[in-house]
């Protein structure tokens, strides 16, 4: 008999706590993310955009305001878009 061991699941984030992480990363960043801050940001955007639901056009609780990137790094329900 083969037993598998299952690895602990972290539980699922609401897109409000996942939007902050985004902010506080931005904040961090200065506005300017070098590599390996852009990754964490695309990871925590796929995580924003899981817990967002975006199949739907209608604003969910807790998504960030449409149009892009907010200046603080927020992310919209059209995705990331480059800091400028």
């Amino acid at each position: 008999m083969l037993h598998t061991m299952s690895t602990p699941r972290r539980a699922r984030r609401t897109a409000d706590e996942v939007n902050e992480e985004i902010r506080a990363l931005w904040q961090r960043a200065r506005g300017r993310l070098d590599a390996e801050q852009r990754r964490e940001y695309q990871r925590l955007v796929m995580e924003w955009a899981a817990a967002a639901g975006t199949g739907s056009s209608a604003p969910r609780e807790g998504a960030p305001p449409r149009g892009g990137q907010a200046r603080d790094g927020a992310v919209s329900r059209r995705g990331p878009v480059r800091a400028a």
